[in-house]
Protein backbone atom coordinates (compact mmCIF):
# COMPACT_ATOMS: atom_id res chain seq x y z
CA UNK A 1 0.00 0.00 0.00
CA UNK A 2 1.42 3.34 -1.09
CA UNK A 3 1.85 5.92 1.65
CA UNK A 4 0.23 9.23 0.80
CA UNK A 5 2.30 12.37 0.94
CA UNK A 6 0.70 15.37 2.58
CA UNK A 7 1.29 18.48 0.48
CA UNK A 8 -0.99 20.78 2.49
CA UNK A 9 -1.65 21.09 6.17
CA UNK A 10 -5.32 21.38 7.13
CA UNK A 11 -5.96 22.96 10.54
CA UNK A 12 -8.92 24.53 12.27
CA UNK A 13 -9.16 27.96 13.81
CA UNK A 14 -10.59 28.03 17.31
CA UNK A 15 -13.58 25.68 17.62
CA UNK A 16 -15.68 26.84 14.67
CA UNK A 17 -15.08 23.73 12.58
CA UNK A 18 -14.95 21.33 15.54
CA UNK A 19 -18.31 22.50 16.90
CA UNK A 20 -19.86 21.96 13.47
CA UNK A 21 -18.14 18.58 13.05
CA UNK A 22 -19.35 17.40 16.47
CA UNK A 23 -22.96 18.00 15.38
CA UNK A 24 -22.71 15.69 12.33
CA UNK A 25 -23.75 12.06 11.95
CA UNK A 26 -20.99 9.42 11.84
CA UNK A 27 -21.53 8.95 8.10
CA UNK A 28 -21.08 12.66 7.36
CA UNK A 29 -18.03 12.82 9.66
CA UNK A 30 -16.41 9.99 7.67
CA UNK A 31 -17.05 11.84 4.41
CA UNK A 32 -15.57 15.07 5.81
CA UNK A 33 -12.47 13.21 7.02
CA UNK A 34 -12.08 11.59 3.58
CA UNK A 35 -12.51 14.96 1.84
CA UNK A 36 -10.01 16.72 4.12
CA UNK A 37 -7.46 13.97 3.46
CA UNK A 38 -8.04 14.43 -0.28
CA UNK A 39 -7.45 18.18 0.05
CA UNK A 40 -4.25 17.55 2.02
CA UNK A 41 -2.78 14.99 -0.38
CA UNK A 42 -3.92 15.78 -3.95
CA UNK A 43 -2.10 18.37 -6.04
CA UNK A 44 -5.18 19.53 -7.97
CA UNK A 45 -8.30 19.35 -5.82
CA UNK A 46 -11.46 18.72 -7.88
CA UNK A 47 -13.89 21.68 -7.74
CA UNK A 48 -16.58 19.21 -6.70
CA UNK A 49 -14.90 19.19 -3.28
CA UNK A 50 -13.10 22.53 -3.05
CA UNK A 51 -13.93 25.82 -4.76
CA UNK A 52 -13.46 29.58 -4.38
CA UNK A 53 -16.52 31.40 -3.05
CA UNK A 54 -17.57 34.04 -5.59
CA UNK A 55 -17.39 37.67 -4.46
CA UNK A 56 -15.01 36.93 -1.57
CA UNK A 57 -11.34 37.56 -1.14
CA UNK A 58 -9.62 34.23 -0.69
CA UNK A 59 -12.43 32.28 0.95
CA UNK A 60 -13.02 28.74 -0.29
CA UNK A 61 -15.66 26.17 0.49
CA UNK A 62 -15.17 22.49 1.12
CA UNK A 63 -18.16 20.57 -0.21
CA UNK A 64 -19.51 17.30 1.10
CA UNK A 65 -22.62 15.58 -0.23
CA UNK A 66 -24.13 12.64 1.67
CA UNK A 67 -27.44 11.16 0.50
CA UNK A 68 -28.36 14.36 -1.34
CA UNK A 69 -27.75 16.46 1.75
CA UNK A 70 -25.09 19.10 1.16
CA UNK A 71 -22.66 20.39 3.76
CA UNK A 72 -20.15 23.21 3.43
CA UNK A 73 -17.16 24.37 5.44
CA UNK A 74 -15.44 27.65 4.67
CA UNK A 75 -11.68 27.89 4.71
CA UNK A 76 -8.76 29.97 3.43
CA UNK A 77 -5.07 29.60 2.71
CA UNK A 78 -2.37 30.92 5.01
CA UNK A 79 1.19 30.90 3.68
CA UNK A 80 0.03 29.01 0.58
CA UNK A 81 0.09 25.46 1.92
CA UNK A 82 -1.80 25.81 5.17
CA UNK A 83 -5.59 25.58 4.97
CA UNK A 84 -7.50 27.13 7.87
CA UNK A 85 -10.96 25.66 8.49
CA UNK A 86 -13.73 27.94 9.70
CA UNK A 87 -17.51 27.73 10.02
CA UNK A 88 -19.61 24.98 8.52
CA UNK A 89 -23.29 24.54 7.77
CA UNK A 90 -25.84 22.34 6.07
CA UNK A 91 -26.82 23.89 2.77
CA UNK A 92 -30.59 23.99 2.26
CA UNK A 93 -30.95 26.34 -0.70
CA UNK A 94 -29.23 26.67 -4.06
CA UNK A 95 -27.48 29.88 -3.00
CA UNK A 96 -24.97 29.98 -0.18
CA UNK A 97 -26.52 31.99 2.68
CA UNK A 98 -25.02 35.47 2.85
CA UNK A 99 -24.88 35.34 6.66
CA UNK A 100 -22.58 32.28 6.48
CA UNK A 101 -20.25 34.08 4.05
CA UNK A 102 -20.22 37.17 6.28
CA UNK A 103 -19.39 35.00 9.30
CA UNK A 104 -16.49 33.42 7.38
CA UNK A 105 -15.20 36.87 6.42
CA UNK A 106 -15.32 37.98 10.09
CA UNK A 107 -13.53 34.82 11.25
CA UNK A 108 -10.80 35.25 8.62
CA UNK A 109 -10.33 38.89 9.65
CA UNK A 110 -10.13 37.86 13.32
CA UNK A 111 -7.53 35.20 12.46
CA UNK A 112 -5.40 37.71 10.54
CA UNK A 113 -5.69 40.32 13.32
CA UNK A 114 -4.49 37.77 15.89
CA UNK A 115 -1.67 36.58 13.65
CA UNK A 116 -0.15 40.02 13.07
Amino acid sequence: MKEEKFIREVVYYRRYYLDFFDSLSPEVKLKFNWTLKLIATVDRIPVKFFNHVTSTEGIYEIRVDVKRTIYRVFCFFDDGRLIILMNGFQKKTSKTPRKEIELAERIKKQYNNEKY
